[in-house]
């Protein structure tokens, strides 16, 4: 009999271009891949988007997939991609078996500040609070694409902030850092909300993004993935 290995998509915070999910990559392997979000790669780089155009693509990189199991695994602002391409997937009859979401609150909870999209500034004071590794050095003229990524990314999570989602069926599993100042133990709590399936949390050592990177993480992540 031979195992079926889950197809896991990893969606990445606002402004990342998938750095900081590296390590956690190498760790899961061959069966996980970076969610291609339209509007940062390539010829289409720069290019203004909306989050339902986000959430066609993730949608459409998973059903590009030939066999294996669906989980999906967002960060940050990927978490309410992933929350939303599952409800996508689902709609679309894909069977999605685990939903992975990390360093977020509930979406009920989600509140974004037009500011953070359009006030450089605070953007940038934003983002340094809650993930210092993200954006690059003042002499870094990386720093600027971040973040203009970034902000673009917040302007496009207000909107979804604003709107209903369907809710998927699937399991959901959420996590954040001990001491990330973006989310709460109650936040994830009202993961269970968002979902008709089983809701499960854990917290893991770490902050906002520093969790992605410890043992312990990747190691509750294949388990989720095992199970799915």
């Amino acid at each position: 009999m031979t195992t079926e290995h889950p197809g896991i998509l990893v969606l990445p915070g606002a402004g990342s271009f998938g750095g900081e999910l590296k390590p956690l990559l190498d760790e899961l392997g061959a069966c996980a891949r970076l969610a291609r979000y339209p509007g940062r790669f390539g010829r289409d780089f720069g290019r203004v988007t909306t989050f339902p155009e986000v959430v066609d693509a993730c949608a459409d990189q998973v059903g590009s997939r030939t066999a294996g199991r669906t989980v999906l695994v967002g960060h940050s602002f990927g978490a309410y991609v992933a929350h939303a391409t599952a409800a996508e997937l689902e709609r679309r009859g894909t069977l999605v078996h685990a939903l992975v979401v990390v360093g977020a609150d509930a979406p009920r909870l989600l509140a974004v500040s037009p500011d953070l999209g359009s006030d450089r500034s605070a953007a940038a004071a934003y983002l340094e609070r809650i993930d210092p590794g993200l954006l690059p050095d003042p002499s870094d003229e990386w720093r600027d694409v971040v973040l203009d990524t970034a902000m673009q990314d917040l302007r496009l999570l207000a909107h979804y902030s604003a709107a209903p989602q369907p809710y998927p069926r699937c399991p959901v599993f959420a996590a954040r850092g001990e001491t990330d100042p973006l989310t709460s133990d109650a936040g994830l709590r009202e993961w269970s909300g968002a979902t008709a399936g089983p809701c499960v949390r854990r917290a893991f050592p770490g902050g906002h993004s520093g969790l992605l990177t410890t043992p312990a993480f990747a190691d509750w992540l294949r388990a989720v993935a095992a199970r799915a």
